[in-house]
């Protein structure tokens, strides 16, 4: 063992050296923060919402970074690599999830702002009257939180065991990096997981775009790209059923299978790729992204985060940098068939690094491709391997610091204080906090640390639990017709759906009828089907005349309504919304595969692309010129004179 260590620091002690420099100061700048904040927490709102006063630059930067966890800086390239373009649909979710903030964050936070709540449970149960409902937004909010946290912490975890060629065991780093994150969060609170990822933010895109430059400068230029990824369909044996490289061609408008997953051609059709658009899009309808609504000082923050931010400048590096990453690893010496078959077009440069591991062939290994892509940096520019691994740690730790504070407030707050200690006063309120964030912390280490696919089942189910929000979001910021009692149903239904319909009701529950995501449709889909089908139904037949309903849609009506002279424009938004969603990315997106060339003839390629590229980056084009018309020119996340609106605070 101990000659193992030495030949590893002979070899690659600088690179490693240089990843514990970069570690250490970023670390420095956290615990700062974390000081900071805790000195600054006097109130239980000072504590979890910042007092509700984050800048609009700090927000729209932490806001974007939580929105972009992990799983985009490390999964999101290497599901393009084994599945290609038409997976790569999913780097749209930079536009489809601030669509949800687009429609939810301003009335919350007009909301909160006028009748002082600091969780959504607080606001659900105040609308609705109801305690059931409060503990359901507390089952969602741990659902959500634990899996998608126990996802981060182990992925940060691998990343450090691969950068540092296995010196580090994934455990340990897993548990080191959970230990300092968990002192600096549960010390300052919102406040310090803001100004923290703020940086994240900018590091996560600086991230993403270097490593996509890195693989163009490696490939020699985009000449050679193109060409290798020319040669790529040609050789594909995974065709689509009208014959098609998988690679670039999405394979139908659905498919009529039982199991989703094993389509002809990919999963990857148009309705999968609109259902898991929707999942994705329970991001920000999660009560995380409520209570950052909460926080900010004033909804002007609000448009800037979702336009530019998010859908303008992530979606451009998603679309361009993430793709050119996932196919760049074929050419790159990851794809062991393609190197044989184009010695003259592969640089055989991942070959010693992977050990002889094809990561086509071995199943749910295509997350080594970027942490190798990362490697192959540590001869020329040592230092740069360690910036690109504080990068990726830091897109793992913006999701990861968000749910932590989030869902250890919701528990205390809202689980806690009403059921177990009602007089509970301030200064408890935010030492029981601290107390939750670690509880939830070590519940997330203890999923991450499960053996088998456990973690990865509960993974994919948590996006998907987090859209189920949708109906009682539309309840109280715009539908009053929903009753709690529909809403409740909806929101039971809609879990136990999407969990039928996933991977864990097929291992798990052992019900293997329709496979998971029934006729290519993902179970974000399915769940918040039945989720509305099951609140309209119930709203029908019930009656709920203890609601708050008139007292919170009056103050929206007050606040948020729209100027006379543009209410003519509500029906062509929504006639436009649909339309982008069903043409851009969801069954219309086929066109995308002829329209600017034939999939099958690279010579007919527009500047060398496929069709299927361009489809997505003209999507991702409109899809920022719908937001832009949506939060400004109908003004769904701008201000107008609500800025100075007092709070009624509440213990």
């Amino acid at each position: 063992m101990t000659d193992t260590i030495s030949l590893i620091m002979l070899v690659h002690g600088e690179k490693i050296a240089w990843v514990f420099v970069c570690l250490v100061l970023y670390w420095a700048y956290c615990v700062f923060w974390g000081v900071r904040g805790s000195i600054r927490a006097r109130t239980v709102a000072d504590y979890l919402l910042a007092d509700r006063n984050l800048p609009t630059g700090v927000f729209v930067l932490a806001v974007t970074a939580t929105s972009f966890s992990g799983w985009t800086f490390i999964g999101h390239p290497g599901l393009i690599y084994r599945d290609g373009l038409p997976y790569g649909f999913a780097s749209l979710y930079a536009v489809t999830i601030p669509f949800t903030g687009v429609l939810f964050l301003k009335r919350q936070w007009l909301l909160g702002r006028h009748f002082g709540f600091i969780t959504p449970a607080e606001m659900f149960a105040h609308y609705f009257q109801s305690r059931l409902i409060r503990v359901l937004v507390v089952v969602v909010a741990l659902m959500f939180s634990v899996p998608y946290l126990g996802l981060q912490l182990r992925a940060a975890g691998f990343l450090l065991n691969v950068i540092t060629h296995g010196l580090l065991a994934v455990e340990f780093g897993m548990w080191v990096l959970t230990m300092v994150m968990l002192s600096y969060v549960a010390s300052g609170g919102l406040r310090t997981v803001a100004h923290v990822g703020a940086l994240q933010a900018l590091m996560i895109g600086l991230g993403i775009t270097l490593i996509g430059l890195a693989t163009l400068i490696l490939m020699d230029g985009w000449a050679n790209f193109t060409a290798a990824l020319a040669a790529l369909i040609q050789t594909d044996p995974l065709r689509t059923p009208a014959g098609h490289s998988h690679y670039v061609a999405i394979p139908g408008v659905i498919q009529f299978v039982a199991d989703g997953s094993r389509a002809a051609g990919g999963a990857w059709t148009g309705v999968m790729n609109l259902s898991y658009s929707l999942g994705l899009m329970g991001i920000m309808a999660s009560p995380a992204f409520t209570m950052w609504a909460f926080a900010s000082r004033s909804p002007r923050a609000f448009a800037p985060q979702q336009v530019w931010a998010s859908a303008g400048v992530m979606g451009l590096i998603l679309v361009v940098f993430s793709t050119v990453q996932g196919l760049g690893g074929h050419f790159l010496g990851a794809d062991r068939a393609f190197l044989t078959l184009h010695e003259d077009l592969a640089r055989p440069l991942m070959v010693q690094n992977l050990s002889g591991v094809d990561l086509l062939s071995t199943e749910g290994r295509q997350d080594l491709l970027v942490p190798h892509l990362i490697n192959l940096l540590g001869e020329d520019a040592p230092w740069l391997v360690g910036l690109l691994c504080l990068c990726a740690l830091a897109a793992m730790e913006s999701t990861a610091s968000g749910q932590m504070i989030t869902a250890g407030g919701i528990l205390a707050r809202d689980l806690l204080r009403p059921f177990v200690w009602p007089g509970m006063q301030d200064y408890t309120q935010r030492f029981v906090a601290r107390l939750c964030i670690t509880g939830v912390v070590l519940l997330a280490l203890a999923v991450a640390s499960s053996e088998g696919d456990a973690l990865v089942l509960l993974g994919g189910l948590a996006v998907s639990y987090g859209l189920q929000m949708w109906p009682a979001l539309i309840a109280i910021c715009y539908w009053p017709f929903l009753t709690r009692q529909g809403v409740a149903a909806g929101l039971v239904s809609g879990l136990l759906v999407v969990t039928l319909t996933e991977s864990v009701g097929q291992q798990w529950l052992g019900i293997p009828f329709w496979g998971r995501w029934p006729l290519t449709i993902h179970a974000a889909g399915w769940g918040i089907a039945a989720n509305l089908l099951v609140a309209v139904v119930v709203s029908l037949f019930s009656r709920d005349g203890a609601t708050r309903r008139e007292e919170f849609h009056a103050v929206l009506r007050h606040h948020a309504a729209l100027p006379p002279t543009r209410r003519r424009w509500i029906k062509p938004a929504w006639v436009l919304t649909v339309l982008w969603f069903l043409v851009a990315l969801g069954p219309g997106a086929v066109l995308g595969n002829y329209l600017f060339g034939d999939p099958d003839r690279p010579a007919s390629w527009w500047f060398g692309m496929p069709s299927l590229w361009l489809w997505q980056i003209l999507a991702w084009l409109t899809g920022v010129g719908l937001l832009w018309f949506l939060a400004y020119f109908l003004g769904m996340g701008t201000t107008r004179d609500v800025d100075a609106l007092k709070v009624h605070h509440r213990n």
